[in-house]
């Protein structure tokens, strides 16, 4: 198990891989941002996007499900997450894309009420196949301190 004491502030971790499918981004679109360049050719060729994207959500979503994965693949002992800052989407996610993850720790701090916990503040960077950053965000993670022997 990964305890919050194995976590070092300057770790970098490369992690995940996902196919984005024209079928998901307009399930996804269609139930949760329904704007016309996610669900129509037609419409997305008028704007910026040129083609039908991906919602900035599903690519959370997206990179949520790779985070997952990596945190089972780590056994780490998290316990959720309190948020995130500073989300920003860069480049449209188009169907037909593969999407990886990069996190770096930049911060690990024992929490001062719950002494059985702490956090890992992580600055996260989602790429498409051509290594273009396509989302940045920073990612508060909740983890189990360690037991005591």
């Amino acid at each position: 198990m990964k305890y919050l004491e194995d976590y070092e502030i300057g770790s970098r971790a490369s992690f995940g891989r996902y196919e984005v499918t024209r079928e998901e981004v307009l399930e996804f679109a269609s139930k949760y941002d329904p704007q016309p360049f996610h669900l129509s050719d037609e419409a997305a060729a008028q704007t910026y996007f040129g083609r039908i994207s991906a919602s900035g959500w599903h690519t959370c979503a997206m990179t949520m499900r790779m985070l997952v994965d990596n945190i089972e693949k780590e056994k780490s002992a998290g316990l959720g997450s309190p948020g995130l800052d500073e989300l920003r989407w860069l480049k449209p996610v188009y169907p037909g894309d593969t999407l990886r993850v990069e996190a770096e720790i930049i911060d690990v701090r024992p929490s001062r009420s719950k002494p059985d916990m702490g956090s890992t503040h992580n600055r996260l960077t989602v790429f498409n196949q051509h290594d273009e950053p396509v989302m940045t965000m920073l990612s508060i993670g909740l983890v189990r301190r360690r037991p005591a022997a």
